[in-house]
């Protein structure tokens, strides 16, 4: 139901053996929504990408002085660099001192500082940082503020995001070849282990489970050499640095990746024993007794390879981790079965004419367990990253989400069409059968083992070889092989005659094909930003730039100069009264209260707690007795000191204040 640190899948079996998949499948989705409704509604916070929430000074600041220190605040623990955070001065040069971000975090607040060079000029400054979140995907931003006034500045704030270009592609494209491998790695062996055990001889389900482990093991190579410039540079050249692999594996993620490679290591032992001593064991209990080491030390190997990604992504951070990584394994796990097992009985029903309709009875058994823990798995994961229901629409993560819905919904409809060619498949294989040497049973027209071909079909004609052996051996192999294409060409004949096998082989292939447009889906929720943490930056965003007060402030200052006609008022209006910029109106009025016409008006504006100040500014006559001034830069919330200067001759003039709470 939702993407954590690997692939996940809505509830759809394969084949799911059921009297009335419609009406379970109903009740199913009824409780499923229940549940996810509830959870969503109860929801509390939580994250998983990083993201920047706060900074000092704030994006497009306007400060008095140059700060000492500029600091950002993030939503989760991240990783830095020695240049992870960059401030450059309007003409482009670093304006930091070049020194490692220092840890600011207090509690649960993640901080980080740069420190500046002394004396910087006034102007606009542009602080560029980019990190790694704790569930291992690359994160980066830009902003800007300025001191005394804003400029022109030769910095472009960056549009790419870190982890993009080419580099971000090849990345993304191993991620999912990894997660594919691992399905067809993991799932293959389960199908052949716990359904369908003579196919530990087939070679195409020999090659299926191989080539899940190559891929597996090419992709986790690549990720593992990208990983530098996929966080980093963005260079291709840079996935040979030597000393960024180094780098690398003293991180979380680059652990995970070797773990992952030593337990391959392990896997293709597991491999090897599978379709080596286990393909061609005949004891029974001595088989019995392989089956069941196999079947533990696989599960073993598949669990610890799914606790990699648990290990580094999604699952390891945000609320209740000690949760979430097992419950993602789990997920994981049940993907492999029900998604890797459906791949290996699409191959089998086109490639190998001996699977008989135990096998896909007893993985329609499996594919419904894999459904259980999928919907529960699920919708904590769901719950997790998502939470409220105005994510799950107004996100792009919970947009993704709501399209994999979709595509699972599409899945239970094929999988009814499955079930209903599985019955009918298991009912003709118990009326026109054979017993074969493991005791399971064939479909009609197939012949069982240690049986000739000659005596399961009568429609072709098979050349005796029999004569042939003493007088050419050349001859008697020829026809050997003439005689095992036959054999091979009847099989194929009678198996694609069975209208029950060809409608569960079409109904197959359409789930594995909906299966991979949702494994791509899934992969994509993996790197997307999760929606809890969009909301949550969107929140604290706006927190930051909302206003305390809500404007326009007020106040008036009688003022007396001592001269002739000096005695009078001004009223003042600013709007909307916040850091940031802001909007002056002056009114002076005489003493009689009329509009006064005055030679000048000019106001100061003081934070004394902070030691900022006096800020001129200089009003512009509008009108008789009417003084305005726009883009009034207030750099902080606090009680500023207003002082207003009023000349009304060329000797005679007073300064006035009042204080004024701004932001």
């Amino acid at each position: 139901m939702t993407a954590a640190t690997a692939p996940h899948f809505g509830p759809t079996p394969s084949t799911p053996a059921i009297r009335r998949p419609l009406a379970a499948a109903a009740v199913l989705a009824a409780l499923v929504g229940m549940v996810f409704g509830l959870l969503l509604g109860g929801a509390g916070p939580a994250s998983a990408h990083a993201a920047l929430t706060g900074s000092d000074p704030q994006d497009g600041a306007v400060v008095a002085t140059a700060p000492k220190e500029v600091t950002l605040t993030f939503s989760e623990q991240v990783a830095l660099g020695d240049d992870s955070i960059r401030i450059l001065d309007p003409d482009g040069k670093r304006a930091d001192t070049g020194a490692v971000p220092r840890d600011l975090q207090s509690g649960s607040t993640v901080k980080y500082g740069v420190s500046l060079h002394a004396g910087l000029p006034d102007g606009t400054y542009t602080v560029a940082w980019q990190a790694v979140s704790a569930d291992s995907h690359p994160v980066s931003g830009a902003f800007t503020f300025s001191v005394g006034a804003p400029s022109k500045t030769t910095v472009a704030l960056p549009t790419d995001q870190t982890g993009g270009g080419l580099v971000g592609t090849l990345y993304e494209i191993a991620r999912y070849a990894a997660y594919a491998g691992f399905i067809l790695l993991a799932g293959g062996s389960a199908f052949v282990l716990a359904c369908w055990q003579r196919g530990a001889g087939a070679r195409p389900l020999q090659r299926l489970v191989v080539r899940g482990w190559m891929t597996l093991t090419v992709a986790t190579l690549a990720m593992l050499l990208l990983r530098n410039p996929y966080t980093g540079s963005g260079k291709l050249a840079d996935a040979f640095d030597l000393d960024g692999l180094k780098a690398v594996l003293d991180t979380k993620p680059g652990a995970a990746l070797v773990s992952r490679l030593l337990l391959l290591g392990a896997s293709a032992l597991f491999i090897a024993v599978l379709f080596g001593a286990y393909a061609k064991r005949e004891d029974e209990r001595e088989k019995k007794d392989l089956t069941f080491g196999l079947a533990i030390g696989g599960t073993v190997i598949a669990a610890g390879i799914a606790g990699t990604w648990a290990l580094a992504e999604h699952a390891s951070t945000g609320i209740q981790p000690g949760i979430a990584m097992p419950v993602d394994v789990l997920h994981l796990l049940a993907v492999a079965a029900w998604l890797g097992g459906l791949t290996a009985l699409l191959v089998a029903l086109y490639r190998t004419p001996d699977i008989d309709a135990t096998a896909v009875r007893r993985f329609s058994g499996i594919a419904f367990g894999s459904v259980v823990v999928l919907a529960a798995t699920g919708i904590y994961q769901s719950w997790r990253q998502v939470g409220t229901w105005s994510a799950l629409t107004g996100t792009g993560y919970g947009q993704l989400l709501l399209v994999k819905v979709g595509l699972v919904a599409v899945l239970i409809g094929i999988a009814w069409f499955s079930r209903r060619w599985t019955a009918r498949l298991v009912t003709g294989g118990g009326d026109a059968s054979t017993e074969t040497r493991d005791g399971e049973t064939a479909p009609a027209g197939t012949a069982a083992a240690g049986t000739s071909t000659t005596e399961t079909s009568g429609s072709a004609e098979v050349p005796d070889i029999s004569g042939a052996t003493a007088e050419d051996p050349a001859r008697a192999a020829q026809l050997a092989r003439q005689q095992a294409a036959v054999a091979t060409a009847e099989k194929k004949r009678i198996r694609d005659a069975d209208p029950d096998r060809s409608g569960l082989r079409r109904s197959v292939l359409a789930e594995v094909g909906v299966a991979v447009a949702l494994l791509a889906v899934t992969t994509v929720l993996t790197s997307t930003e999760p929606a809890r943490t969009e909301e949550e930056a969107a929140r604290a965003s706006t927190a930051a730039s909302a206003p305390a007060t809500a404007g326009p402030v007020e106040m008036k200052l009688p003022f007396d100069t001592g001269g002739e006609n000096g005695k009078g008022t001004v009223r003042m209006e600013i709007t909307p009264a916040r850091t940031g910029a802001n909007e002056l109106h002056l009114w002076v009025d005489g003493s009689d209260g009329k509009p006064m016409d005055v030679p000048e008006v000019k106001v100061a504006f003081t934070l004394e707690s902070k030691d900022i100040g006096p800020l001129p500014v200089v009003p512009a006559r509008l009108t008789e007795g009417h003084w305005t001034a726009d883009g009034v830069q207030i750099p902080m919330a606090g009680n500023w000191k207003v002082a207003v200067t009023v000349r009304t001759s060329d000797i005679d003039q007073t300064t006035i204040d009042k204080n004024m709470k701004i932001g």
